[in-house]
C-alpha cells in the first residue's frame, strides 16, 4: 500500500459522506426525515444520526484519537433538525479530512485497535468494510426520500 491508497479512501469517505448530505437537503419537508413507512423501521434522519456516530467512533476516535463518545441507541430514537444534521455532516467530514492526513501507510497494514467482528483485522481491512457500510446506508436513505417525498 502506499499513500495513493490512504489518499483514495479519503476521497471516498468525503465524496460519500457529501452525498449524505445532498440526500438531507432534497427532503421537501423537514419532518419527512423522520417518516417510518411499512417495511422501513429506520428513516433518513436516524440513518444519518447513524453514519455520524460510526464514522466518529470507527475513524475519529479509535484512529485519529478524538474524544468522540458514542450513544448509538440515540442515533435510533433522537430526532433533531435537518440544520443540525447537515451540520454534523460538515463536521465528520472535516474529521475525516483530518484523520487520513494524519494516517501513515504502515497503519493501514497494522491490526485495527479493537475487534469489531471477533477476530482481528487489518485498519485497511475495516476502513474498507466502513465505506461499503456507509454506502449501504447512503442507498436506504436515498431509496426512503424517494418513497416518502412520493407518499407524503
Amino acid at each position: 500500500m502506499n499513500k495513493m491508497m490512504i489518499d483514495s479512501l479519503k476521497s471516498l469517505f468525503i465524496r460519500d459522506l457529501e452525498k449524505v448530505s445532498q440526500e438531507i437537503e432534497a427532503y421537501e419537508a423537514e419532518e419527512l426525515l423522520w417518516k417510518r413507512a411499512d417495511g422501513i423501521n429506520n428513516p433518513a434522519g436516524n440513518l444519518a444520526l447513524h453514519l455520524i456516530g460510526n464514522l466518529n467512533t470507527y475513524i475519529g476516535k479509535n484512529l485519529g484519537n478524538t474524544r468522540y463518545v458514542r450513544n448509538r441507541p440515540a442515533e435510533f430514537s433522537d430526532i433533531c433538525s435537518k440544520e443540525e444534521i447537515l451540520i454534523r455532516l460538515k463536521e465528520t467530514s472535516s474529521m475525516l479530512d483530518m484523520t487520513f492526513d494524519s494516517l501513515s501507510d504502515s497503519e493501514l497494514n497494522l491490526e485495527y485497535p479493537t475487534q469489531e467482528f471477533g477476530y482481528p483485522m487489518t485498519t485497511a481491512y475495516f476502513l474498507v468494510h466502513l465505506h461499503g457500510h456507509l454506502n449501504y446506508h447512503l442507498g436506504q436513505i436515498h431509496y426512503h426520500r424517494r418513497l416518502i417525498n412520493n407518499i407524503k
